[in-house]
Formats: structure tokens, sequence, C-alpha cells
């Protein structure tokens, strides 16, 4: 990584240790501007003049201040974040720094809670030039999708449950969505997981699936494998609970009777009242 040209805010910063004080040591930019990088941060192998990468945030007293921590998520990122404070003007997020991240009371959806996760977008506010939390995600997606077709796949972080489904951030960019009827394993907000597009829709937000198009076999071999775990006898059969079914094999009723079909004329299964069997 290459000295930076100037002190960067939000970001990791390379930058020279021009000098040790009693604070700590100041780190210069290639355009001769400083930070501070407090004595606690400080290691035996930070001498003058060489470098070190910092992040560059504000501290409580808003001074551009330098951290060898990494917080959660830097300027432009997302992150799931739990709030620890709320205040008549906002709610504090934790993401990892001494200062915690404000999420003014404007850029929130709903009213924050203490204790409760949010997923938001670290962004730089203009009128204070400090870094803050934005819950409106919706003002950050791309409305023109570039080089993703259906059935590719892509990568998808889970950002928040809605009635029709889970909301997704698309290859960093875009708005995505999986609905309820088509999950069939347990999904955690902030979770960063690969899908395929299934529809581009005209708005831009994409319609996606945690499955490929047309994939074979997987459906029989996971009650297979599941059955081998469970010493080869697993209380299930056709009549099972929709919700049990997903639970346990991560497939919908359908896809489940369907594979037991498949696996009975295979006869690599005997389906009874009392459950599934292997052969």
């Amino acid at each position: 990584m290459q000295q930076n040209d100037y002190l960067e805010l939000g970001k990791i910063n390379n930058l020279l240790i021009d000098r040790l004080t009693t604070p700590g040591a100041y780190l210069m930019a290639l355009d001769g501007n400083d930070v501070l990088l407090p004595g606690q941060y400080l290691t035996p192998d930070m001498k003058e003049r060489t470098f070190v990468d910092v992040f560059l945030y504000t501290d409580s007293e808003d001074r551009l201040v330098a951290t060898t921590l990494k917080p959660k998520a830097m300027l432009e990122e997302f992150a799931l974040l739990e709030v620890i404070d709320v205040a008549p003007f906002g709610a504090f997020l934790d993401w990892g720094l001494p200062k915690d991240l404000l999420c003014p009371k404007m850029l929130q959806k709903t009213p924050f809670k203490v204790g409760e996760k949010r997923f938001v977008k670290v962004i730089y506010d203009e009128q204070t030039h400090r870094l803050v939390a934005s819950e409106k995600l919706g003002d950050f997606f791309e409305k023109r999708v570039k080089g993703i077709k259906p059935a590719q796949e892509v990568k998808i972080t889970i950002i928040t449950q809605t009635p029709l489904g889970f909301k997704c951030i698309v290859e960093d960019k875009y708005e995505g969505l999986i609905y309820h009827n088509e999950i069939f394993e347990k999904v955690s907000l902030g979770d960063k997981r690969t899908a395929f597009v299934k529809t581009i829709r005209k708005d831009g937000n994409i319609d996606l699936s945690l499955r490929k198009a047309g994939e074979k076999g997987s459906s029989s071999e996971k009650i297979l494998d599941l059955l081998k775990q469970n010493n080869g006898i697993m209380a299930y059969n056709y009549k099972s609970d929709a919700d049990l079914i997903r639970d346990v094999f991560s497939l919908s009723k359908k896809e489940f009777k369907r594979s037991l079909t498949t696996l009975v004329d295979e006869k690599k299964i005997e389906v009874k009242d009392s459950g599934i069997y292997l052969c």
C-alpha cells in the first residue's frame, strides 16, 4: 500500500510516522497534512520515518484522529450494527471503535431501540463533516443494472425482512429480493451469500433465488445424506407438516414429496406411516 496523497476520512490510510510525541505519533500524508495516532495504539515497531496503516475518523470533539483498529464498516460500506444507546436526535451504534457511530433520527426508517441490530450504510454528512449511519438505503442503490443477467451467480448481503421476503444488496450496488415462499433454509440479517438472478425488473430491482435454476439431484441427495446421518431412519413422510419439512430438510413440501417419490422409484428408500427408511 502506497503512502496516501492526502488524509481520507472513513478509510484506511497509509501514512508516514513524522514524529513521536507524548500524546502519540503524528502521521503525515504526502501533501504535508498530519493526524494524531494516540499513544494507546503505538507498538514498539512504530518508529519515525516508517509507515503505518490506520483508519481515520473524528473524535468526540470532531477532531480528525487515527486508530489502528478497524471498524465493522468504513465509508460507503454496509453493516449490521447493534444499537447501544438512543437520544432524541438519534441512536448510537457499536461499529468497533471507541467513539460510537451516530445514526441521526432523520436517517432512521423506524425508531431504534437499545439491543436491536440494524442494517446501515456508513456515509459522510456534508453538514457536520462527520461519518454517520443511514438506514435509508434505497437512495444508495443503482437503478440501472449493468453486467448482470438472469441465471447469473451474484454475491448478496441480506439486509432486512419484509412481508414479501428478504431484501438484499446485490454486488454492493443493487437491490434484490428473495421471496419467502422460495426460502427453505435459515437466513439471517447480515448473511453474506451467493445467489442466482431470476429476473431483473424495470425498476432496477432484482428477484433472486438461493438455488440455481434447473439444479437437479440436490434435493434427493440432501434427503439421503440426512438419512445416513440419522442411522437410516427419520420420522417424516408425505403427510409431514410443510414448516417442519422446511426447517429440517430446507425444502418445500412439493419438492420434498417429489424427491421422496424419486427415491422410492429408485429403491433407495421406503416411506411408511412411521417415517422414511433407508434401503
